[in-house]
């Protein structure tokens, strides 16, 4: 059994690293969250020490260093921002990183924790659950045979994810740029990944527009054409997503045909614990082709509605 920490205690993906650690028979010993709201952890680890201070938090950690409730992992699900820093302290205090998706912000940031792995001898992992989803899994297969089959196929994809979000989001930190990386960071990584894990990384990157509260542009991969478009702005809902009354649309078209992966997501953090408890985590270097991708188009001058655009960028550009 291994002992956790969790840097984060209050905050919405929580309570499925609560799981995780607790389905995979370990312990939570200690957690710390700026915010005292965290009556979450009685649902799970009703004994572990919680601190608001982060400084008292990390000073309990150094002083379980020589006993039986050393911590052996950190899991980090505090503000994006903030990543960087927790894991460079974490690597530091003798523990391995869990860390919640975008890894980092900037490429630079992904380079000085590289430099902080080899000077520790401790790892960063990340959560890169749809890598798990076996539906993903099944089209990576597929698009892998094609792929052998005629190295030179080329994919058309249409990337649209949807999320909307009411006022407190523009009053938090997510709607900070400087704070979440924006849009494309927040909302988008995962997605940037998938599509990097199944075509092969980023070739070409063209950002169509980029606001606050939506972005769109197109890839190329070195199989793969994509259009992608993201919003946190129900007035971007499609009418069937409003005829429904849903709040989220996601869709993935490969060649036309949608990908169908809305199930199986209530394991993938817990399937994602074990991989890095076993050793087989994805680290920096998984983490790396999505960064680099969001840290360009946080910096990219955007093109504008010119040459093959996503069409919802058309409508709501």
């Amino acid at each position: 059994m291994k002992n956790f920490a969790l840097i984060g205690a209050g905050g919405y993906i929580a309570p499925r690293h609560l799981k995780a650690i607790k389905d995979t028979g370990n312990n939570l010993s200690v957690a710390v969250d700026k915010n005292d709201s965290v009556g979450v952890l009685d649902s799970y680890f009703p004994h572990a020490k919680f601190f608001t201070e982060f400084d008292r938090f990390f000073s309990y950690i150094d002083q379980q260093t020589q006993t039986e409730n050393a911590v052996d992992y950190v899991a980090i699900v505090s503000p994006n921002h903030l990543h960087e820093a927790h894991m460079r302290t974490t690597l530091r205090a003798g523990a391995h990183a869990i860390c919640e998706k975008p890894l980092v912000l900037s490429v630079a940031e992904l380079d000085g924790l590289v430099k902080v792995e080899a000077e520790t001898g401790r790892r960063v992992s990340t959560i890169l659950q749809l890598r798990l989803h076996p539906s993903i899994i099944a089209i990576r297969n597929e698009i892998a045979a094609k792929v052998t089959a005629d190295p030179d196929v080329m994919f058309d994809v249409d990337l649209t994810y949807l999320t909307s979000r009411g006022p407190w989001y523009h009053a938090s930190w997510k709607a900070d740029e400087a704070r979440s990386g924006g849009v494309a960071a927040n909302i988008g990584i995962h997605f940037f990944d998938m599509l990097s894990w199944l075509f092969g990384g980023v070739k070409e990157s063209r950002t169509t527009f980029v606001r606050h509260d939506a972005a769109s542009g197109t890839l190329e991969l070195p199989n793969a054409r994509v259009r992608w478009f993201l919003s946190i702005n129900d007035a971007h809902l499609p009418d069937v997503a409003k005829a429904a009354n849903q709040r989220t649309y996601r869709s993935i078209k490969i060649d036309g045909r949608e990908v169908e992966f809305s199930e199986g997501f209530g394991e993938l953090h817990t399937d994602s614990y074990r991989n890095i408890l076993d050793g087989n985590g994805f680290g920096i270097d998984a983490a790396r082709p999505s960064i680099e991708l969001v840290d360009g188009i946080r910096h990219a001058k955007p093109t504008g509605l010119v040459g093959e655009v996503h069409p919802f960028a058309r409508l709501y550009a």
